[in-house]
Protein backbone atom coordinates (compact mmCIF):
# COMPACT_ATOMS: atom_id res chain seq x y z
CA UNK A 1 0.00 0.00 0.00
CA UNK A 2 3.02 2.22 -0.73
CA UNK A 3 0.94 4.61 -2.55
CA UNK A 4 -1.63 5.48 0.12
CA UNK A 5 -1.51 9.85 1.03
CA UNK A 6 -1.59 9.12 5.14
CA UNK A 7 -1.59 13.02 5.50
CA UNK A 8 -4.71 13.49 2.98
CA UNK A 9 -6.56 10.53 4.83
CA UNK A 10 -5.55 11.35 8.51
CA UNK A 11 -6.84 15.19 7.37
CA UNK A 12 -10.13 13.53 6.38
CA UNK A 13 -10.20 11.23 8.53
CA UNK A 14 -13.77 10.62 9.96
CA UNK A 15 -13.68 10.46 14.08
CA UNK A 16 -15.07 13.38 15.98
CA UNK A 17 -18.91 12.33 15.64
CA UNK A 18 -17.90 9.38 18.38
CA UNK A 19 -14.42 10.85 19.43
CA UNK A 20 -13.53 13.24 21.32
CA UNK A 21 -10.10 15.86 21.18
CA UNK A 22 -8.58 14.62 24.35
CA UNK A 23 -6.31 17.11 26.56
CA UNK A 24 -2.71 17.06 26.35
CA UNK A 25 -1.59 17.25 30.23
CA UNK A 26 1.76 18.04 31.79
CA UNK A 27 2.92 15.86 34.38
CA UNK A 28 4.35 17.77 36.90
CA UNK A 29 6.02 15.18 39.36
CA UNK A 30 6.87 13.03 36.66
CA UNK A 31 8.40 15.87 34.90
CA UNK A 32 10.54 17.45 37.76
CA UNK A 33 11.78 13.09 37.89
CA UNK A 34 12.68 12.86 34.40
CA UNK A 35 14.08 16.31 34.42
CA UNK A 36 12.42 17.65 31.72
CA UNK A 37 8.46 18.32 30.84
CA UNK A 38 6.18 15.35 29.89
CA UNK A 39 3.40 15.62 28.87
CA UNK A 40 0.39 13.19 28.44
CA UNK A 41 -1.85 12.71 25.51
CA UNK A 42 -5.09 11.50 27.56
CA UNK A 43 -6.23 8.93 25.29
CA UNK A 44 -7.85 6.81 28.38
CA UNK A 45 -10.54 10.23 28.66
CA UNK A 46 -12.02 8.70 25.28
CA UNK A 47 -15.83 7.41 25.90
CA UNK A 48 -14.72 4.06 25.59
CA UNK A 49 -11.45 4.92 28.02
CA UNK A 50 -9.90 4.04 24.70
CA UNK A 51 -8.09 5.81 21.40
CA UNK A 52 -9.44 2.14 19.38
CA UNK A 53 -12.71 3.96 18.65
CA UNK A 54 -11.20 6.56 16.01
CA UNK A 55 -9.80 3.78 13.67
CA UNK A 56 -13.21 1.81 14.20
CA UNK A 57 -15.31 4.72 13.12
CA UNK A 58 -13.09 6.10 10.43
CA UNK A 59 -13.08 2.49 8.83
CA UNK A 60 -17.14 1.73 8.89
CA UNK A 61 -17.73 5.27 7.75
CA UNK A 62 -16.22 4.79 4.90
CA UNK A 63 -18.10 1.96 4.20
CA UNK A 64 -20.06 1.89 0.90
CA UNK A 65 -23.91 1.55 1.56
CA UNK A 66 -23.85 -2.31 0.04
CA UNK A 67 -20.98 -3.12 2.17
CA UNK A 68 -22.68 -1.13 5.62
CA UNK A 69 -26.04 -3.06 4.70
CA UNK A 70 -23.66 -6.54 5.15
CA UNK A 71 -23.00 -5.28 8.69
CA UNK A 72 -19.56 -5.64 10.21
CA UNK A 73 -17.41 -7.75 12.35
CA UNK A 74 -14.35 -7.85 14.35
CA UNK A 75 -12.52 -9.68 16.68
CA UNK A 76 -10.68 -8.28 19.51
CA UNK A 77 -9.76 -8.55 23.68
CA UNK A 78 -11.89 -5.73 24.37
CA UNK A 79 -10.77 -1.78 23.26
CA UNK A 80 -11.24 -2.62 19.65
CA UNK A 81 -14.48 -4.11 20.31
CA UNK A 82 -15.99 -1.69 21.70
CA UNK A 83 -14.84 1.05 19.04
CA UNK A 84 -16.44 -1.09 16.42
CA UNK A 85 -19.74 -1.86 18.06
CA UNK A 86 -19.98 2.12 19.43
CA UNK A 87 -18.67 3.08 15.31
CA UNK A 88 -21.33 0.74 14.53
CA UNK A 89 -24.25 1.72 16.70
CA UNK A 90 -23.81 5.21 15.87
CA UNK A 91 -24.19 4.77 11.97
CA UNK A 92 -27.04 2.17 12.50
CA UNK A 93 -24.64 -0.86 11.13
CA UNK A 94 -25.05 -4.45 12.87
CA UNK A 95 -21.77 -5.42 14.32
CA UNK A 96 -20.78 -9.25 15.13
CA UNK A 97 -17.69 -9.21 17.80
CA UNK A 98 -15.81 -12.38 18.68
CA UNK A 99 -13.99 -12.20 21.75
CA UNK A 100 -12.18 -15.51 23.33
CA UNK A 101 -13.74 -17.32 25.68
CA UNK A 102 -11.67 -16.42 28.87
CA UNK A 103 -12.24 -12.55 27.98
CA UNK A 104 -13.66 -10.79 31.45
CA UNK A 105 -17.34 -10.15 32.10
CA UNK A 106 -16.28 -6.28 32.36
CA UNK A 107 -14.94 -5.94 28.87
CA UNK A 108 -17.67 -8.02 27.36
CA UNK A 109 -20.80 -6.41 29.10
CA UNK A 110 -19.05 -3.25 27.83
CA UNK A 111 -19.29 -4.82 24.39
CA UNK A 112 -22.71 -5.54 24.73
CA UNK A 113 -24.51 -2.29 26.09
CA UNK A 114 -22.72 -0.57 23.14
CA UNK A 115 -24.84 -2.57 20.67
CA UNK A 116 -22.82 -5.48 19.63
CA UNK A 117 -23.61 -9.14 19.02
CA UNK A 118 -21.07 -10.57 21.15
CA UNK A 119 -19.69 -14.01 19.77
CA UNK A 120 -17.69 -15.90 22.32
CA UNK A 121 -15.16 -18.62 20.80
CA UNK A 122 -10.91 -19.70 21.40
CA UNK A 123 -8.63 -19.33 23.85
CA UNK A 124 -6.75 -16.41 22.77
CA UNK A 125 -7.42 -13.46 20.48
CA UNK A 126 -5.72 -15.66 17.85
CA UNK A 127 -8.04 -18.29 17.67
CA UNK A 128 -11.38 -15.73 18.00
CA UNK A 129 -9.43 -13.78 15.12
CA UNK A 130 -9.32 -16.54 12.76
CA UNK A 131 -12.97 -17.23 13.67
CA UNK A 132 -13.65 -13.31 12.74
CA UNK A 133 -12.37 -13.86 9.45
CA UNK A 134 -14.16 -17.26 8.77
CA UNK A 135 -17.56 -15.67 9.75
CA UNK A 136 -16.81 -12.63 7.13
CA UNK A 137 -16.23 -15.05 4.25
CA UNK A 138 -19.03 -17.58 4.91
CA UNK A 139 -21.75 -14.42 5.72
CA UNK A 140 -20.22 -11.04 3.46
CA UNK A 141 -19.42 -9.31 6.33
CA UNK A 142 -16.93 -6.72 6.19
CA UNK A 143 -14.09 -7.55 8.50
CA UNK A 144 -13.01 -4.58 10.75
CA UNK A 145 -8.95 -5.05 11.54
CA UNK A 146 -7.77 -3.31 14.36
CA UNK A 147 -4.81 -1.98 12.92
CA UNK A 148 -3.64 -3.66 9.72
CA UNK A 149 -6.03 -1.10 7.73
CA UNK A 150 -5.06 2.40 5.94
CA UNK A 151 -8.48 3.80 7.49
CA UNK A 152 -7.80 2.09 10.91
CA UNK A 153 -4.00 3.88 10.76
CA UNK A 154 -5.64 7.21 9.44
CA UNK A 155 -8.14 7.60 12.12
CA UNK A 156 -5.34 6.96 14.65
CA UNK A 157 -3.18 9.06 13.38
CA UNK A 158 -5.51 12.25 14.23
CA UNK A 159 -4.00 11.69 17.36
CA UNK A 160 -0.80 12.64 15.87
CA UNK A 161 -2.80 16.03 14.19
CA UNK A 162 -4.03 17.31 17.98
CA UNK A 163 -0.82 16.61 19.26
CA UNK A 164 0.96 19.12 16.57
CA UNK A 165 -2.06 21.72 17.06
CA UNK A 166 -1.52 20.95 20.88
CA UNK A 167 1.84 21.79 21.66
CA UNK A 168 3.14 24.68 19.22
CA UNK A 169 6.51 24.03 21.01
CA UNK A 170 9.58 21.77 20.22
CA UNK A 171 8.98 18.32 21.06
CA UNK A 172 11.79 15.94 21.29
CA UNK A 173 10.08 12.55 21.10
CA UNK A 174 6.55 10.86 20.87
CA UNK A 175 6.39 7.40 23.08
CA UNK A 176 3.53 5.15 21.29
CA UNK A 177 2.75 1.72 22.95
CA UNK A 178 2.76 -0.84 20.19
CA UNK A 179 0.50 -3.81 19.64
CA UNK A 180 -0.14 -4.80 15.99
CA UNK A 181 1.23 -1.23 15.01
CA UNK A 182 -1.52 0.80 13.93
CA UNK A 183 -1.50 3.44 16.62
CA UNK A 184 2.45 4.24 15.71
CA UNK A 185 1.89 3.93 12.42
CA UNK A 186 -0.59 6.68 11.98
CA UNK A 187 1.07 9.02 14.53
CA UNK A 188 4.29 8.96 12.62
CA UNK A 189 2.74 9.39 9.74
CA UNK A 190 1.14 12.99 10.56
CA UNK A 191 4.39 13.52 12.58
CA UNK A 192 7.27 12.99 10.88
CA UNK A 193 5.87 14.84 7.54
CA UNK A 194 5.43 18.18 9.95
CA UNK A 195 7.61 17.66 12.14
CA UNK A 196 10.84 15.41 10.74
CA UNK A 197 12.87 16.09 14.03
CA UNK A 198 10.59 14.93 16.51
CA UNK A 199 11.59 11.40 17.19
CA UNK A 200 8.76 8.76 17.23
CA UNK A 201 9.58 6.23 19.80
CA UNK A 202 7.55 2.90 20.11
CA UNK A 203 7.30 0.69 23.59
CA UNK A 204 6.62 -2.85 23.57
CA UNK A 205 6.47 -5.29 26.63
CA UNK A 206 9.60 -7.65 26.52
CA UNK A 207 7.28 -10.46 26.53
CA UNK A 208 5.31 -9.03 23.84
CA UNK A 209 7.32 -7.50 21.02
CA UNK A 210 6.10 -8.26 17.53
CA UNK A 211 7.01 -5.24 16.29
CA UNK A 212 10.82 -5.69 17.21
CA UNK A 213 11.09 -8.79 16.40
CA UNK A 214 9.44 -7.85 12.80
CA UNK A 215 12.12 -4.91 12.50
CA UNK A 216 15.15 -7.39 13.66
CA UNK A 217 13.79 -9.68 11.37
CA UNK A 218 12.95 -7.49 8.23
CA UNK A 219 9.64 -8.58 7.89
CA UNK A 220 6.70 -9.67 10.33
CA UNK A 221 7.10 -12.67 11.86
CA UNK A 222 4.68 -14.44 14.02
CA UNK A 223 5.97 -15.21 18.04
CA UNK A 224 5.37 -18.60 19.68
CA UNK A 225 3.87 -16.99 22.66
CA UNK A 226 3.22 -13.60 23.98
CA UNK A 227 2.67 -12.27 27.64
CA UNK A 228 -0.74 -11.36 28.32
CA UNK A 229 -0.14 -8.55 31.80
CA UNK A 230 -0.41 -5.88 29.00
CA UNK A 231 -3.17 -7.67 26.99
CA UNK A 232 -3.97 -4.67 24.93
CA UNK A 233 -1.03 -5.07 23.08
CA UNK A 234 -0.45 -8.84 23.04
CA UNK A 235 -0.12 -9.47 19.47
CA UNK A 236 1.76 -12.58 17.81
CA UNK A 237 2.23 -10.49 14.66
CA UNK A 238 2.68 -7.06 13.47
CA UNK A 239 0.60 -6.04 10.17
CA UNK A 240 2.16 -5.73 7.24
CA UNK A 241 1.06 -2.06 6.24
CA UNK A 242 2.03 -1.26 9.79
CA UNK A 243 5.31 -2.77 9.81
CA UNK A 244 6.00 -0.80 6.36
CA UNK A 245 5.34 2.29 7.69
CA UNK A 246 7.00 2.10 11.11
CA UNK A 247 10.32 0.46 9.91
CA UNK A 248 10.16 3.89 7.05
CA UNK A 249 9.11 6.07 9.50
CA UNK A 250 9.54 5.33 13.47
CA UNK A 251 12.86 5.97 15.25
CA UNK A 252 13.19 3.03 17.67
CA UNK A 253 11.47 0.42 19.77
CA UNK A 254 11.91 0.71 23.58
CA UNK A 255 11.09 -2.46 25.35
CA UNK A 256 9.98 -2.64 28.75
CA UNK A 257 9.19 -5.30 31.43
CA UNK A 258 5.93 -5.78 33.55
CA UNK A 259 7.25 -4.03 36.76
CA UNK A 260 7.86 -0.84 34.95
CA UNK A 261 4.63 -0.95 33.13
CA UNK A 262 3.32 -1.27 37.19
CA UNK A 263 5.17 1.53 38.09
CA UNK A 264 4.21 3.63 35.25
CA UNK A 265 0.84 3.30 36.06
CA UNK A 266 1.55 4.49 39.74
CA UNK A 267 3.53 7.64 38.08
CA UNK A 268 0.61 8.65 36.43
CA UNK A 269 -2.01 8.01 38.84
CA UNK A 270 0.22 9.94 41.00
CA UNK A 271 0.00 12.77 38.42
CA UNK A 272 -3.69 12.69 37.60
CA UNK A 273 -5.32 10.28 39.82
CA UNK A 274 -6.10 8.48 36.86
CA UNK A 275 -5.68 4.09 36.30
CA UNK A 276 -4.84 3.36 32.69
CA UNK A 277 -4.68 -0.28 32.02
CA UNK A 278 -1.25 -1.93 31.46
CA UNK A 279 -0.90 -1.39 27.58
CA UNK A 280 -2.47 2.35 28.38
CA UNK A 281 0.72 3.12 30.57
CA UNK A 282 3.52 1.70 28.37
CA UNK A 283 4.38 4.53 26.72
CA UNK A 284 4.77 6.51 30.01
CA UNK A 285 7.24 3.46 31.13
CA UNK A 286 9.05 3.48 27.92
CA UNK A 287 9.53 7.35 28.04
CA UNK A 288 11.26 6.64 31.47
CA UNK A 289 13.50 4.31 30.22
CA UNK A 290 14.73 6.17 27.36
CA UNK A 291 15.36 9.26 30.25
CA UNK A 292 17.16 6.95 32.59
CA UNK A 293 19.16 5.43 29.35
CA UNK A 294 20.44 8.91 28.29
CA UNK A 295 21.06 10.06 31.92
CA UNK A 296 23.41 6.84 32.40
CA UNK A 297 25.24 7.00 28.77
CA UNK A 298 24.78 10.39 28.04
CA UNK A 299 23.71 9.62 24.34
CA UNK A 300 22.65 12.08 22.13
CA UNK A 301 19.79 10.35 21.22
CA UNK A 302 18.20 11.26 24.74
CA UNK A 303 20.37 14.07 25.90
CA UNK A 304 18.61 17.58 26.25
CA UNK A 305 15.97 18.83 28.50
CA UNK A 306 12.90 19.18 25.69
CA UNK A 307 9.44 18.02 25.77
CA UNK A 308 8.63 14.91 25.89
CA UNK A 309 4.85 13.47 24.85
CA UNK A 310 3.63 10.03 26.10
CA UNK A 311 0.21 8.44 24.97
CA UNK A 312 -2.25 6.99 27.44
CA UNK A 313 -3.66 4.60 25.40
CA UNK A 314 -6.33 3.07 27.41
CA UNK A 315 -7.89 2.89 31.32
CA UNK A 316 -10.34 -0.42 30.58
CA UNK A 317 -8.34 -1.73 34.12
CA UNK A 318 -9.94 -4.47 35.89
CA UNK A 319 -10.07 -3.73 39.57
CA UNK A 320 -8.69 -7.17 40.95
CA UNK A 321 -5.89 -6.85 38.90
CA UNK A 322 -4.96 -3.49 40.77
CA UNK A 323 -3.61 -5.80 43.86
CA UNK A 324 -0.89 -6.93 41.54
CA UNK A 325 0.30 -3.83 39.82
CA UNK A 326 0.68 -2.88 43.75
CA UNK A 327 2.75 -5.24 44.47
CA UNK A 328 5.16 -4.80 41.47
CA UNK A 329 4.84 -0.91 41.33
CA UNK A 330 7.82 -0.51 43.78
CA UNK A 331 9.90 -3.13 42.04
CA UNK A 332 9.58 -1.40 38.78
CA UNK A 333 10.75 1.90 40.46
CA UNK A 334 13.23 -0.05 42.29
CA UNK A 335 12.34 0.80 45.74
CA UNK A 336 12.41 -2.49 46.83
CA UNK A 337 14.62 -5.29 46.49
CA UNK A 338 13.87 -8.82 46.86
CA UNK A 339 16.46 -11.33 48.31
CA UNK A 340 17.47 -14.73 48.96
CA UNK A 341 19.84 -15.07 51.82
CA UNK A 342 21.51 -18.10 53.56
CA UNK A 343 22.34 -18.15 57.23
CA UNK A 344 23.78 -20.54 59.24
CA UNK A 345 21.13 -22.13 61.51
CA UNK A 346 22.95 -21.02 64.61
CA UNK A 347 22.37 -18.76 67.51
CA UNK A 348 23.04 -14.63 66.78
CA UNK A 349 22.34 -15.00 62.81
CA UNK A 350 19.36 -13.70 62.58
CA UNK A 351 20.36 -10.95 64.81
CA UNK A 352 23.31 -10.47 62.48
CA UNK A 353 21.20 -10.68 59.15
CA UNK A 354 19.25 -7.76 61.16
CA UNK A 355 22.53 -5.42 61.67
CA UNK A 356 23.50 -5.64 58.24
CA UNK A 357 19.92 -3.87 56.95
CA UNK A 358 20.28 -1.48 59.08
CA UNK A 359 17.79 1.05 58.75
CA UNK A 360 16.13 -0.05 56.08
CA UNK A 361 12.53 -1.25 56.21
CA UNK A 362 12.11 -4.71 55.90
CA UNK A 363 8.75 -4.90 53.28
CA UNK A 364 8.68 -8.91 53.47
CA UNK A 365 10.26 -11.11 55.14
CA UNK A 366 9.52 -15.16 54.94
CA UNK A 367 11.45 -17.89 57.11
CA UNK A 368 11.05 -21.60 57.81
CA UNK A 369 13.35 -24.01 59.32
CA UNK A 370 15.14 -26.18 56.54
CA UNK A 371 17.76 -28.05 58.62
CA UNK A 372 20.28 -28.31 61.10
CA UNK A 373 22.99 -26.15 59.65
CA UNK A 374 21.40 -23.10 57.47
CA UNK A 375 18.42 -21.08 57.25
CA UNK A 376 17.27 -19.65 53.79
CA UNK A 377 15.19 -16.28 53.95
CA UNK A 378 12.95 -14.74 51.32
CA UNK A 379 13.31 -10.90 52.43
CA UNK A 380 12.19 -7.91 50.40
CA UNK A 381 13.88 -4.56 51.53
CA UNK A 382 13.00 -1.13 50.89
CA UNK A 383 15.55 0.48 48.87
CA UNK A 384 16.15 3.69 46.85
CA UNK A 385 17.48 2.24 43.16
CA UNK A 386 19.37 -0.55 42.01
CA UNK A 387 22.71 0.53 43.05
CA UNK A 388 21.22 0.58 47.39
CA UNK A 389 20.02 -2.81 46.14
CA UNK A 390 23.17 -4.57 45.08
CA UNK A 391 25.41 -2.93 47.56
CA UNK A 392 23.33 -4.49 50.25
CA UNK A 393 23.93 -7.66 48.14
CA UNK A 394 27.32 -7.14 48.68
CA UNK A 395 27.71 -6.29 52.29
CA UNK A 396 25.81 -9.45 52.97
CA UNK A 397 28.09 -11.78 51.03
CA UNK A 398 31.15 -9.99 52.18
CA UNK A 399 30.06 -11.03 56.17
CA UNK A 400 29.61 -14.51 55.23
CA UNK A 401 25.50 -14.70 53.98
CA UNK A 402 25.19 -16.17 50.55
CA UNK A 403 22.59 -13.83 48.87
CA UNK A 404 20.91 -13.86 45.42
CA UNK A 405 18.81 -11.19 44.05
CA UNK A 406 15.61 -11.91 42.83
CA UNK A 407 13.86 -8.92 42.38
CA UNK A 408 14.07 -9.91 38.24
CA UNK A 409 13.05 -13.75 38.70
CA UNK A 410 9.45 -13.31 37.34
CA UNK A 411 9.07 -17.43 39.52
CA UNK A 412 9.84 -16.06 42.81
CA UNK A 413 7.57 -12.24 42.62
CA UNK A 414 4.37 -14.32 40.84
CA UNK A 415 5.03 -17.37 42.81
CA UNK A 416 7.41 -18.05 45.67
CA UNK A 417 6.99 -14.81 47.77
CA UNK A 418 3.67 -16.72 48.53
CA UNK A 419 4.46 -19.93 49.18
CA UNK A 420 8.01 -19.77 50.74
CA UNK A 421 8.96 -23.23 53.22
CA UNK A 422 7.73 -26.02 51.11
CA UNK A 423 10.85 -28.70 50.54
CA UNK A 424 10.03 -31.65 49.45
CA UNK A 425 12.96 -33.99 49.85
CA UNK A 426 10.64 -36.81 49.07
CA UNK A 427 9.52 -35.98 45.98
CA UNK A 428 11.55 -37.46 43.30
CA UNK A 429 12.12 -36.50 39.92
CA UNK A 430 10.48 -33.07 40.24
CA UNK A 431 9.86 -30.91 37.36
CA UNK A 432 8.70 -27.10 37.77
CA UNK A 433 6.67 -25.44 35.18
CA UNK A 434 4.88 -21.83 35.12
CA UNK A 435 2.21 -22.09 33.01
CA UNK A 436 -0.32 -19.76 31.32
CA UNK A 437 -4.06 -21.01 32.01
CA UNK A 438 -7.03 -19.47 30.30
CA UNK A 439 -9.26 -18.40 32.73
CA UNK A 440 -12.41 -20.23 31.56
CA UNK A 441 -14.05 -23.25 33.37
CA UNK A 442 -12.22 -26.82 31.95
CA UNK A 443 -9.26 -25.74 31.89
CA UNK A 444 -7.56 -27.72 34.38
CA UNK A 445 -9.43 -30.33 33.99
CA UNK A 446 -8.12 -30.40 30.05
CA UNK A 447 -4.84 -30.11 31.57
CA UNK A 448 -5.16 -33.07 34.04
CA UNK A 449 -6.60 -34.81 31.11
CA UNK A 450 -4.08 -34.94 28.89
CA UNK A 451 -1.12 -36.08 31.62
CA UNK A 452 -0.12 -39.38 31.54
CA UNK A 453 -1.80 -41.21 35.07
CA UNK A 454 1.93 -42.42 35.66
CA UNK A 455 2.76 -38.28 36.36
CA UNK A 456 2.08 -37.08 40.23
CA UNK A 457 1.80 -33.24 40.67
CA UNK A 458 3.62 -32.90 43.39
CA UNK A 459 3.22 -29.01 43.62
CA UNK A 460 0.45 -26.69 42.59
CA UNK A 461 0.26 -22.98 43.40
CA UNK A 462 -2.17 -20.24 41.39
CA UNK A 463 -3.12 -16.45 42.63
CA UNK A 464 -5.45 -14.37 40.94
CA UNK A 465 -4.04 -11.26 38.52
CA UNK A 466 -6.86 -10.20 37.20
CA UNK A 467 -5.97 -10.91 33.39
CA UNK A 468 -7.69 -13.10 30.64
CA UNK A 469 -4.91 -15.93 31.79
CA UNK A 470 -4.08 -17.77 35.43
CA UNK A 471 -0.55 -17.95 36.08
CA UNK A 472 -0.26 -21.33 37.64
CA UNK A 473 3.13 -22.83 38.70
CA UNK A 474 3.12 -26.94 38.83
CA UNK A 475 5.20 -29.55 40.36
CA UNK A 476 5.39 -33.04 38.56
CA UNK A 477 6.68 -36.05 38.90
CA UNK A 478 8.38 -37.59 36.06
CA UNK A 479 10.90 -40.35 35.63
CA UNK A 480 13.76 -39.53 33.45
CA UNK A 481 12.52 -41.96 30.62
CA UNK A 482 9.50 -40.48 29.99
CA UNK A 483 10.66 -37.08 29.82
CA UNK A 484 10.16 -36.75 25.73
CA UNK A 485 6.27 -37.71 26.69
CA UNK A 486 6.18 -34.99 29.12
CA UNK A 487 7.53 -32.48 26.13
CA UNK A 488 5.00 -34.37 23.61
CA UNK A 489 2.11 -33.65 26.15
CA UNK A 490 3.41 -30.20 27.07
CA UNK A 491 3.09 -29.17 22.90
CA UNK A 492 -0.55 -30.76 23.01
CA UNK A 493 -2.00 -29.25 25.94
CA UNK A 494 -1.21 -25.94 24.33
CA UNK A 495 -0.96 -23.74 26.66
CA UNK A 496 2.16 -21.01 27.24
CA UNK A 497 5.24 -22.53 29.98
CA UNK A 498 7.88 -21.96 31.26
CA UNK A 499 10.66 -24.40 32.28
CA UNK A 500 11.60 -23.02 35.80
CA UNK A 501 13.21 -26.61 36.67
CA UNK A 502 16.58 -25.00 37.43
CA UNK A 503 15.36 -21.64 38.84
CA UNK A 504 17.61 -20.92 42.12
CA UNK A 505 14.22 -19.54 43.95
CA UNK A 506 13.24 -23.33 43.50
CA UNK A 507 16.08 -24.65 44.59
CA UNK A 508 16.32 -22.85 47.88
CA UNK A 509 12.62 -22.79 48.57
CA UNK A 510 10.81 -25.24 47.02
CA UNK A 511 12.94 -27.97 45.89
Amino acid sequence: MAGVDYLERILSAQVYAVARETALDQAPALSMRLGRPVFLKREDEQPIFSFKLRGAYNKIANLSADERARGVVAASAGNHAQGVALAASKLGIDASIVMAVPTPAIKVDAVRRLGGTVILHGDNYNEAQTHAHEIAAQTGRVLVHPFDDPDVIAGQGTIGVEIVRQHSGAIDAVFVPVGGGGLIAGIAAYVKRLRPDTKVIGVEPEDAASMHAALQAGHPVELDHVGMFADGVATKIAGKETFRLVKELVDEIVLVDTDAICAAIKDVFEDTRAVLEPAGALAVAGAKAWAARADETGAAAGSGSGSIVAICSGANMNFDRLRHVSERAELGEHREAILAVTIPETPGSLKAFCRLIGEHSITEFNYRYGSSDRADIFVGIAVGGKAEAATIADQLDASGFDTIDLSANEMAKLHIRHMVGGHAPQAAHELLYRFEFPERPGALMRFLEHMSRTWNISLFHYRNHGTDYGRVLIGMQVPPAEKPEFERFLDEVGYGYVDETQNPAYRLFLG
